[in-house]
Parts: structure tokens; sequence; C-alpha cells
């Protein structure tokens, strides 16, 4: 997997559809818990004053009809009957009481309207009297007046921490249940992405379920047979390339040993051998080109001992000049066949191409060590050459197939698919190409492996 510059992002994370789905029925629940409350304390507000004010005046007429017809003996008897049972007390008002203002909510300027609409204009309303509190309401007997206290808890609604309470409460469950109603609608399209993305890597997923609504049935359906048609076309090519290899490389064969019979000159002769030469090169590389990556053949690759022997088969070479800094111990799991043509393709690449300038000689700089990211463990490789490197806005044309940007100093000994090998095999093997212009001068090329 070519990789230029990396895009990754938490907005781009947050973008997902799970996430806008849930931030949808979310902002659709508040709006809708907050309309509800707001409706609600609305609607029984009125109702709730009436039922509270009811309550008062009723408590305050039965206790002044109690005290007034209630012989004087038995007064005191009926008060602790009061006070014990009902929760009542009642007390002379003094002129020296200290009196605080009634409880200020949403409810009391109404419940004060009705009340003095009943038992008269002077009844007075307190929160506190004398440090002592309650709901304190006033009346006369007589031209004796009297504060009646009663305990809160009995004309207490729904106070604002309640309300705040039942509506988290509500909300909480709400956007718990749209976190579940998100993950039931992404869970198939999440199926689908990874299978696909299995299928990028060269792994074969496993079958989609055909169940769910009739969308989901035939989206999956129409995958599951995609990858089977895939498949299939997979076996075809390998029975193809299998011909291929046997009808052109039989002739190519018997085309070598006639010219070794033949009576030509020794020009001539070596004329036709490097012919033959470079089309069975090219032959060759269509065929590793055309040639799946199996992940079954994967095995535990010991890549500096691989980076080691490759670097002592370049540095016989007699225009080739290596830097070798290579740690031991770098491990991956890859098919070592596949892993060897890929790192064998970047050094021929930079041999033929990155020639370091008023030079015959090809210097080419190749490192390996373990880098620990975010809890993982990964094999960076790199190859770099010195030569005049690449247009930037060229490079990624490099990977294309069939793509040969130097045709000035170049034979016919290729079909420009060296580097699209090297990105299809590290495709396969979940890696990740990165390709730069050195400073200084030169082309190069990191891969990034998951260590084994």
């Amino acid at each position: 997997m070519m990789k230029l510059v990396p895009d990754i992002s938490l907005a781009r994370l947050k973008s997902g559809l799970f996430w806008r789905t849930f931030l949808l029925l979310g902002t659709l629940t508040t709006v809708s818990m907050i309309t509800w409350i707001g409706m609600i304390s609305v609607i029984q507000r009125e109702p709730q004053a009436q039922q509270i004010s009811a309550q008062i005046i009723s408590v305050v007429t039965i206790t002044h009809a109690a005290l007034t017809h209630s012989a004087p003996e038995l007064r005191r008897e009926l008060l602790f009957d009061l006070v014990s049972n009902e929760g009542i007390r009642i007390f002379s008002l003094e002129e020296d009481d200290r009196i605080e203002p009634p409880p200020d909510n949403y409810l009391m300027p109404e419940i004060e309207a009705q009340v003095k609409a009943k038992l008269g204009k002077d009844t007075r309303f307190s929160a506190r009297v004398n440090g002592v509190a309650g709901f304190w309401v006033s009346f006369k007997i007589d031209d004796d007046e009297y504060w009646l206290m009663l305990d809160r808890e009995r004309l207490r609604g729904l106070t604002g921490f309640q309300w705040l309470g039942w509506a988290s409460l509500v909300s909480l469950l709400s956007l718990l249940g749209a976190a579940i109603i998100s993950s039931l609608i992404n869970l198939p399209l999440s199926r689908l992405t990874a299978a696909a993305r299995d299928i990028a890597k060269g792994k074969q997923p496993a079958p989609l379920p055909e169940k769910g609504p009739i969308e989901i049935i035939e989206a999956n359906r129409s995958f599951n047979q995609m990858v089977d048609d895939l498949k299939q076309v997979e076996s075809d090519r390998a029975v193809i390339l299998a011909g291929i290899s046997h009808d052109l490389r039989t002739p190519l064969a018997r085309m070598q040993l006639e010219v070794e019979m033949a009576n030509l000159s020794d020009e001539a002769r070596e004329g036709i051998q490097s012919d033959i030469g470079q089309m069975d090169a090219i032959i060759g590389q269509f065929l590793d080109y055309a040639k799946p990556t199996e992940t079954s053949s994967f095995t535990d690759v010991d890549l500096s001992g691989l980076l080691l022997d490759m670097t002592r088969e370049a540095m016989r070479l007699p225009d080739v000049k290596i830097n070798a800094s290579i740690a031991e111990g770098a491990h991956a799991m890859g098919n070592p066949t596949d892993l060897r043509r890929v790192l064998n393709n970047l050094i021929e690449n930079a041999r033929r191409y990155g020639k370091t300038p008023e030079s015959d000689v090809t210097e080419i700089d190749i490192a390996c060590h373990v880098r620990t990211s975010h809890g993982a463990k990964k094999v960076i490789i790199e190859v770099q050459d010195h030569g005049t490197g690449v247009p930037t806005e060229k490079i990624e044309q490099l990977m294309k197939p069939f793509t040969r940007l130097d045709t000035a100093r170049g034979q016919a000994n290729g079909a420009g698919l060296g580097l699209a090998i090297v990105d299809r095999v590290l495709l396969r093997h979940g890696a990740e190409l990165q390709v730069r212009n050195r400073e200084g001068g030169g082309l190069a090329f990191q891969i990034s492996l998951p260590a084994a």
C-alpha cells in the first residue's frame, strides 16, 4: 500500500456513519425531552397550584373550626393530636415574630392568590418563623391571630432537582437506546466494510449473512457473489499463467539452444541471446505481477538475515556500492519468496535508474530496524539511492503498471512492472510503502511491516 502523506485525523474518525446516526438520534431525543418537560411544566402548573391551595385551605378551615367549636379544656389534647397525627402545629402570632418570606418558586404566587381569596387578604405566608422551617399560614379566631405550620413534605411536588434527576435518567436511557439502534443499523455496513478490507489485503472473507431488510439481503448477496466470482477469476488466471509460462518459455528455451548451435558470429549470437534474455525477463515480470499472494503461505521471515544475504549479493556487482545498517532480530509474517522479490526489485530499480551523478557507480543505502508506535512493533526497511530522483508530481505515477519514466537511458529490458509488483505484494502483506525524494538527491523507499 503506497502512502505519500499520512491522512489520519480525529475529525475523520468522528465522521463515521455510527457517530452521525447516534448524534442525530441523541439530538432528536434531547430536543424531545426538553420539549416534553416544558410542556408538562406548563400543563401541570395550574392544577398543581389548585391542588396545593385546596389542601392548605382545607387544613386551615378544619383546624379553625375544630379549635372554635371545641371545649376549652379539650383544646390542648386537640392540639396534641394535630401535631402527632397530622403534622400540624398551631402557634400564637406575635408582633415580634421573625418572619422570612415564603418559598420562592413558580407556584407560590398562584397559591397565595387562591388562598387569600378564600381565607382573606390578611393571610400571611412564611418559609420560616422564629428560625423554625416549615410552611406557615396565618389565620384568625375572633381577634386573635395564629400561625398554622405544615410540614413542607405535604405540599412539595417535584422539585427542580427531582425534575433534573428524572430528566437525566430518561435522557441517559434514551442515549443508550440511540447507541444500540445506531449499532444495529450500522452493523451490516460494518460487516461489509470489514469484508471489503479483507479482500483488499488478499484474504478470503467469510460469507456475509443474507438476512435482515431486503436492501441488506440484496447487498450482501451481491457481495458474496462478487467474492465467489473473484475467487474463480483467480483460479482461471492461475491456469492461464501456467499455460503462458509453458507456451512462451518453452519456445524461448528452444531458440536459446538453436542460437548456441547455429553458425553465427559472436556479435550476432550475443545480440540474439540478449534479446531472448530480455523477452524471458518481461515474461517473468508479467507472471510475478499476476501471481496471487496467498496469506496461508505466510511464515515467520527473518528480514535481517534476508537483507544481509541480498546486500552481499548486490555487493558483488561491479557498478554498485552498498551502505548497510541492518539491525538484528527483525522478523515479520509473510511469504519469503515474495518479500525477496520486493527487495530485489527495489535494489535493481536503484541500480538501473539511481546512478550517482558524474559516476558510473550506484550508491545504495539499505537500512532495517524495529520501531514501536502506539504499542505496536513495526519493521522499517529503507532503500535509498544517490541519483537525481524523480519530480515530486510524478512519484505516484511510478507505482502504476507499465510506467517507465526514464526512457532515455533504458533499454527494452523490462515492462515497467517492477515497482507495481512491489506495491501489489506489499498490499497483500498489509504493509505500507512511502516514496519520497531523498535529501541530497535520489529516491527513497520506506517499507513498514507489522513485526512478528
